[in-house]
């Protein structure tokens, strides 16, 4: 099972991503890891990305996530995976369960603005709401409630609680 904790930056995607992978007992990968190095500049000096910058990302991540398939290992990975287009490079056979964690902007705006060691820029954040698509085929998670109270409702919405 691959499962993808998709939203905008400070939806909590890497804290609940660990935390999940934990109670699953399967490794963790950020996709920020696969980012260029001149996306990551250009992110740390609130330029937006673009879809061309975004693509080969994205490529890389699938790569990844077909290693795992046929590795034979389950794996949740943080990604912002905003558009329907990006879902589709990293799912193009339906073979990977979404997961959005939606929240209020301000709640999130706050979150960003208290986050240190992260190379996002929060400027970006109005970008990334204006990009995002929300999913039609998503498991959709409010991030009003805690980590712990967020992923013990992922376990029974993926049924593995």
């Amino acid at each position: 099972m691959i499962v993808i904790l998709m939203g905008v930056a400070g939806s909590g995607k890497s804290t609940v991503g660990r935390m999940l992978a934990d109670r699953l007992g399967c490794g963790f990968a950020d996709a920020d890891g696969f980012h260029p190095p001149a996306n990551v500049e250009k992110m740390r000096a609130g330029i937006e990305l673009q879809d061309e910058d975004r693509r080969p990302w994205l490529l890389a991540l699938r790569a990844a996530i077909e290693g795992w398939q046929a590795a034979g290992v389950d794996r949740v990975i943080a990604c912002s995976a905003l558009k329907q287009a990006y879902r589709e490079i990293l799912s193009p056979a339906g073979d990977v369960t979404f997961v959005h964690l939606k929240g209020d902007p301000a709640v999130i705006a706050a979150r960003l603005a208290a986050r240190q060691g992260h190379y996002m820029n929060p400027t970006l954040l109005g970008s990334q709401f204006a990009t995002l698509e929300d999913p039609q085929d998503a498991l959709v998670v409010d991030i009003a409630g805690t980590p712990e109270e967020i992923v013990a409702d992922l376990l029974i919405r993926l049924g593995r609680a």
